[in-house]
């Protein structure tokens, strides 16, 4: 009896220490610290459009970035192949999801899950600047009804 709760235990351990591997593998603890005189814009290669990446690698994997829209910009129907999660940071961005404009001022949020098809505006005088939490390679695809249009 004491064979099979030492076997146990040993079992316990075990799971443990793979856990713990599997664990440390995704990388140690960091912190990510990104001054905003340290942030560097770069074009987007969409007119009106540049990006700022302060976290990861945006065409690689998950990153954090910053995203902005020039005042006037609008975005065609289009989706993103990752899940992403977007605070909006200065100007007047609309949003428009399933038909429904949303008008999303400073300190708005958003998240944009299973490739859902979205366009967007920046209105105002104002570029619109957003932050984007990506949890994969960040992609734009136009929707067919964009490509037509072109």
């Amino acid at each position: 009896m004491n064979r099979s709760r030492g076997w146990g235990w040993l079992a316990i351990v075990a799971v443990w220490a793979v856990m713990s591997t599997v664990a440390f593998a995704k990388g140690a603890p960091k912190a990510v610290v990104s001054p905003k005189s340290d942030i560097r814009w770069t074009d987007a290669g969409i007119p009106g459009v540049s990006t700022a990446a302060v976290d990861g690698n945006m065409s690689k994997g998950p990153s954090h970035f910053y995203l902005k829209y020039a005042s006037g910009f609008v975005a065609p129907p289009h989706h993103h192949s990752p899940d992403h999660y977007v605070t909006t940071v200065s100007g007047n961005l609309v949003l428009i999801v399933d038909g429904k404009e949303h008008s999303l001022p400073p300190g708005s949020f958003f998240a944009l899950t299973g490739k859902k098809k979205h366009a967007a505006r920046c209105d105002g005088s104002e570029d619109c600047v957003m932050f984007v939490d990506a949890r994969g390679p960040w992609d734009v695809v136009l929707e067919k009804e964009a490509v037509a249009k072109q």
